[in-house]
């Protein structure tokens, strides 16, 4: 998940949340469509200068606010793609935008989450080449990790699934990859308080370093200052204005680069992780 990342998936928020209504999105105050716009083109510039190409999904504007979060609606595997069902209901008919954009572009698709399962890619951590961890909570059910396991095991993938807390309740949004950032194979930047504790040990037994990011800075951005995003090994582009928590990455070895997303990160519950879609790295 660190790796140089070559090609991406993206969704511009100009079109997307032009006229999105914060109350039925659960956007905070904060929020501004033409403010959050502009920060998330400042982002894409940073991305495509990393070196990664950017595929951008459909521009129409078809009311998906919080389809600029492609990370969510599919996981990409070394076989292809792996079509998610949102736990959001609002976000039900993203994962036909991404399905369509991997044909588009030649993306194999190995197979699809179907109801009643739930999978979000923002609770999908994969910790090597053979492993991937789950965050079971509230949008995540055990059902659509037995799908993906399935869809995984004959090839050799390991999946387990470990219990998120509710933290803030049902309406917020706490993803597996809240209370970590892979920063490279063997480091990663972490809340340790709300990690499971099971995943917790894994990482350790692992060998995988753990950074830990600051708690002040953590429960002030709802989990937005550890939500960072490599383009290559020790190599991320992180939000603005939480110095304590790049202090910490930078004393691992990490170049930090970061850009201004109080209306589009902060207000929207979801950081440069969550607006990319990593379709290639290596």
């Amino acid at each position: 998940m660190a790796a140089p990342l070559k090609r991406v998936l993206m969704r511009r928020a100009g079109s997307a949340m032009n006229g999105a209504d914060r109350e039925t999105w659960h956007y905070g105050p904060g929020f501004d469509a033409e403010h959050a716009a502009k920060q998330h083109q400042a982002l894409a510039d940073l991305v495509a200068a990393s070196g990664a190409s950017i595929e951008w999904l459909d521009d129409s504007q078809d009311g998906l606010a919080d389809s600029v979060f492609t990370h969510d609606p599919s996981l990409m595997t070394d076989h292809g793609a792996i079509i998610l069902s949102m736990g959001k209901a609002l976000r039900r008919t993203e994962p036909s935008l991404h399905e369509a954009a991997y044909r588009r572009m030649g993306v194999p698709i190995l197979g699809r989450v179907e109801d009643p399962g739930t999978v979000e890619g923002g609770d999908c951590v994969w910790v090597d080449a053979k492993t991937l961890a789950i965050g079971r909570g509230v949008r995540t059910n055990q059902d659509g990790i037995q799908q993906v396991a399935n869809l995984l095991s004959p090839l050799g993938v390991e999946v387990y699934g470990y219990d998120l807390p509710l933290w803030h309740g049902e309406e917020a949004c706490l993803h597996l990859m809240s209370v970590i950032s892979p920063l490279a194979d063997d480091l990663a930047l972490v809340y340790a308080p709300l990690l499971p504790a099971a995943f917790y040990q894994m990482l350790k037994t692992r060998g995988i370093e753990l950074v830990e990011g600051d708690a002040e800075e953590f429960h002030l951005s709802h989990g937005l200052s550890l939500n960072v995003l490599p383009t290559a090994p020790r190599q991320v582009i992180a939000v603005a204005g939480f110095p304590k928590t790049r202090a910490a990455m930078e004393a691992a070895g990490c170049a930090v680069e970061t850009f201004e997303a109080d209306a589009l990160c902060i207000a929207c519950e979801g950081g440069p992780t969550c607006l990319t879609r990593p379709v290639l790295r290596r």
